[in-house]
């Protein structure tokens, strides 16, 4: 068992494996940092789904929802925009990983860039697949959930139904505000790992640099959800 492991160590230079445990732990760990901040602190997501919630109560009293469900579709847009283009994100990096050798030799003549075999190249390839596999997922779930929520939406009952107690009102904008938010969560996190394939970028110079773009890349994330100006104007 240790010689495999030994064997699978060998693979990359520590320094490689050091800058990819912190890329994933640094994802991991943020993600669950901005969730749980998430349930005390008004953040950029938690502010929107605010504001949901009271797009949902504003549609239990308006019989006509036209509006509601053009700007449902208009949400769903985004999501399927970024689905697509991971799409050909997706077939160009199948391209180069069939090309590696070709594309070994074109990053060697990068300037800074560190040396490495063609093996630890096309792990590089596979970790810049993984993530836009996970964000192209995240992406469909996120178009999916926009569809569960115009159904809610459509079926909303009439107003006087809400009206006469017959149907609860907000309990019904809760799930809707819900639904919306859960939505609104998985394309989060597919533009998060977005952010994140810039990071690997950084991998193909050196790990020195795939280790410093991760730590941008979570600044930046930080900065946007929990200390931007928009968060503020939503907060106020």
């Amino acid at each position: 068992m240790w010689a495999k492991l030994n064997n699978l160590v060998a693979v990359m230079p520590w320094e490689d494996w050091a800058a990819l445990a912190l890329f994933f732990f640094g994802w991991v760990g943020y993600a669950a940092f901005a969730s749980r901040r998430a349930k005390v602190e008004r953040t950029l997501l938690a502010s929107t789904n605010h504001f949901r919630k009271v797009w949902m109560m504003q549609v239990t009293y308006r019989d006509q929802r036209i509006v509601d469900a053009a700007v449902t579709q208009n949400l769903a847009a985004s999501p399927s925009f970024w689905a697509s283009t991971t799409i050909l994100v997706l077939g160009g990096l199948l391209a180069v990983l069939g090309t590696s050798e070709k594309a070994t030799e074109l990053v060697k003549d990068l300037p800074f860039a560190a040396r490495t075999s063609m093996l630890v190249f096309d792990i590089k390839i596979i970790v810049l697949l993984a993530v836009f596999v996970y964000a192209f997922f995240r992406f469909t779930w996120s178009m999916r959930v926009y569809s569960f929520g115009a159904i809610m939406v459509g079926a909303a009952p009439n107003v006087d139904v809400f009206d006469s107690g017959q149907a609860d009102r907000h309990a019904y904008a809760e799930r809707a505000g819900k639904l919306m938010g859960m939505a609104a969560e998985s394309f989060a996190d597919g533009l998060r790992a977005y952010y994140m394939s810039f990071a690997v970028i950084g991998w193909f110079v050196s790990p020195l640099a795939f280790a410093m773009a991760t730590l941008a890349v979570l600044w930046v994330l930080y900065r946007r959800e929990f200390r931007s100006d928009v968060l503020a104007i939503l907060r106020a």
